[in-house]
């Protein structure tokens, strides 16, 4: 597709400019998801970038004062410039998350056209060339068109649209579409002369001319009468859209996103309304269930969702976005009758529920209803979209937690003891583990208490390795220094059979498509190199003691040290710090050997306890952690963990913020 042509009413008018200077600094850009929650980062990303540059002086006057008394810098123009700014990209990124699904990226660069060769901006003025504000969109699937016509058929395959294109005709002095490989970029230039108030505070003609034109595109336009529905014909539409989107986009729950949809369109749309969903994922040969249920007088709800639960909406045809009339269902005898519109609600080309509404009366619905209808539904399918993604993503990561730590800690005779997991994403895999378990032939009893560099899914998978690596080496009747060597070996293996993949990576990247026979093209971007696997490892043994008690065996890589409590509250530490595990190749751990006599207390905790922080102080700065255990004389184990845990939240005022896990282990 070549460039769309530039409307004839989107030529430069000459007007008094606002002094531009030219600075490095005058260019912001961001990248943002392809979700529903991109077109409100914009938003705000926008008006943030022409607050910095007006605090920087780049915006140096406004246009109406021209730098006299009285004027701070930017304070007229910088906010209408805003305005216009931040409904720009609003429409743009919207059109570029329904259509094209991938990261978007926004740049906001202040631009004079061209400078006599001293910098002299006022010289480029007088030639008629005025500075600019020029907004970029840019997706990376270009194979797709935004649709500039809301009155003209629907692409193939491409149902929804925004009035994007219109809008941009309307407030930029001239605009384009850019394509390059891989990435369609549509860009505006917004002079920024003619957007600044009069001396009354009211906008100046220009400025005014084009809000109206914004309002009428968006509302849409007062070019027909609104039949009972006035206050959509100003900027109600617009408000409501605006409203709308930010209430939908930020919901990570589907069932949530349906009843903010029915409280949203009742009363100020329509008099009832419902929000069927469609299965999701394996269950999408359900039948819908329906979700919501809303009506303005509360007692006909439970009528209304007998009668729709009898008798769904049937759509003809294939699914797309467009409101169709539907018969009024029979639920009541007072105001039994009206229009009803039936809408589905389509995101990126999949069908995701169904919208119905009704309006009492008789007649047809407004086409001006139908459209803000439209639209209204679009955005309720992105929100029900992103929350079905987030539901997902939640599930496997539970799925994979379950997996990632064990059911239960086996019971050790003569050994009481208490465990605290606290992952800082509840119900995420974090990079805390731990496990107790019993060896063969059945009179040795580990324990572990791990932590993975890093967190989320990178940090699982370290810890996927590591917990059943170490149960094997356990019950194949290695040492405890033993398991750690062999453990370390392993992290290391693994991490260089990670850094032979980067390096086919990288030599497939520059083989090219055209390369050696039989190298794979590399995808774009360059590898990412050694996967590192660190991991700090608390490993011990423990073996009951004819007399009472047992014999524990511990070594420490890299991990915060145990600390052992005596019932006459004195604490040590119970091993020796040595090296973190997958770090160095030629290492030899050593482990500690001690009795744990009745009443003596072991304490294991991961660095979520050690460091956690309250400013610049952390829990364990002058011993801290050990001054708490001292105070835990005559507790239980799980009175000690209980004690430990309930200091470490009350230590700041903020949640923790690190994966928090500690292990107690009394002997009995």
């Amino acid at each position: 597709m070549g460039p769309i042509p530039i409307p004839r009413d989107a030529r430069h008018r000459p007007a008094p400019q606002v002094p531009l200077r030219r600075d490095a600094r005058s260019i912001s850009r961001t990248s943002l998801p392809g979700n529903p929650l991109a077109p409100s980062a914009a938003r705000r990303f926008a008006r943030a970038a022409l607050a910095d540059w007006t605090s920087l002086g780049l915006l140096t006057t406004c246009t109406f004062c021209q730098g006299e008394a009285g004027c701070s810098p930017g304070t007229h123009s910088t906010d209408l410039l805003a305005d216009d700014a931040v409904l720009i990209v609003d429409e743009l990124v919207t059109n570029a998350v329904v259509h094209a699904g991938t990261t978007v990226e926004l740049l906001c660069r202040l631009e004079v056209p061209s400078e006599d060769p001293s910098g002299d901006i006022a010289g480029a003025q007088a030639r008629d060339e005025p500075a600019a504000l020029v907004l970029e969109v840019s997706d990376h699937h270009p194979a797709r068109a935004v649709r500039s016509d809301p009155d003209g058929p629907a692409p193939s395959g491409t149902p929804e649209y925004g009035r994007g294109l219109q809008l941009v005709s309307a407030l930029a002095e001239r605009w384009g579409i850019t394509y390059r490989s891989g990435l369609k970029t549509v860009w505006a230039r917004l002079p920024l002369a003619g957007r600044d108030t009069g001396p009354d505070g009211a906008p100046a003609e220009p400025a005014l001319r084009r809000g109206l034109r914004a309002a009428e595109i968006l509302a849409p336009a007062p070019r027909r009468t609104v039949r009972g529905d006035p206050e959509w014909a100003g900027g109600g539409a617009l408000s409501f859209l605006a409203e709308a989107s930010e209430l939908l986009a930020g919901q990570l729950d589907e069932d949530l996103v349906a009843a903010l949809a029915g409280q949203l369109l009742v009363p100020r749309l329509a008099e009832w309304c419902a929000v069927w969903l469609d299965g999701d994922g394996a269950q999408t040969s359900a039948a819908p269930r329906l979700a919501r249920v809303w009506h303005a007088d509360e007692s006909r709800i439970e009528p209304l969702r007998a009668a729709l639960e009898k008798e769904p909406p049937r759509l003809p045809g294939p699914p797309h976005g467009t409101p169709v009339p539907v018969p009024w269902p029979v639920f009541g005898t007072a105001g039994s009758d009206g229009a009803a519109l039936a809408c589905r609600l389509v995101a990126n080309g999949r069908a995701l529920g169904t919208l119905l509404l009704g309006r009492p009366g008789q007649g047809t619905v407004p086409d001006e209803v139908t459209s803000l209808v439209e639209d209204f539904a679009r955005r309720v399918a992105l929100g029900i979209g992103a929350a079905r993604r987030y539901t997902r993503q939640v599930t496997i990561s539970r799925v994979l937690q379950r997996g990632l730590l064990p059911t239960q800690v086996a019971r050790i005779p003569g050994v009481a003891s208490s465990l605290v997991y606290e992952p800082s994403d509840e119900g995420l895999a974090g990079g805390d583990f731990y496990d107790v378990f019993p060896c063969p032939p059945g009179d040795r009893w580990c324990f572990m208490l791990g932590d993975v560099q890093g967190s989320g899914p990178e940090a699982a998978v370290v810890t996927g390795l590591a917990r059943p690596w170490l149960r094997l080496l356990a019950r194949e009747g290695y040492g405890v220094g033993a398991v750690l060597d062999r453990l370390n070996r392993l992290l290391l293996d693994d991490a260089t059979e990670a850094a032979e993949s980067a390096s086919l990576v990288a030599v497939g990247a520059a083989a090219g498509p055209c390369g050696p026979p039989g190298v794979p093209a590399a995808p774009t971007g360059p590898p990412e190199g050694r996967q590192a696997r660190f991991l700090s490892l608390l490993y011990g043994e423990l073996t009951p003691l004819p007399d009472g008690g047992v014999r524990c065996t511990l070594a420490s890589a890299g991990h915060p040290l145990p600390l052992l409590l005596r019932p006459d509250g004195t604490v040590r530490a119970a091993a020796e710090p040595q090296v973190l595990l997958g770090v160095v190749e030629s290492v030899a751990y050593e482990s500690s050997t001690f009795d744990l006599e009745p009443g003596d207390t072991l304490l294991c905790v991961t660095d979520g306890v050690t460091e956690r922080r309250s400013g610049r102080r952390m829990l364990d700065d002058g011993d801290g952690l050990a001054r708490a255990l001292a105070g835990c004389v005559g507790l239980t184990a799980q009175g000690v963990a209980e004690r430990i845990r309930r200091a470490v939240h009350e230590f700041a005022e903020a949640p923790p913020g690190d994966d928090l896990a500690l292990l107690v282990l009394q002997a009995e």
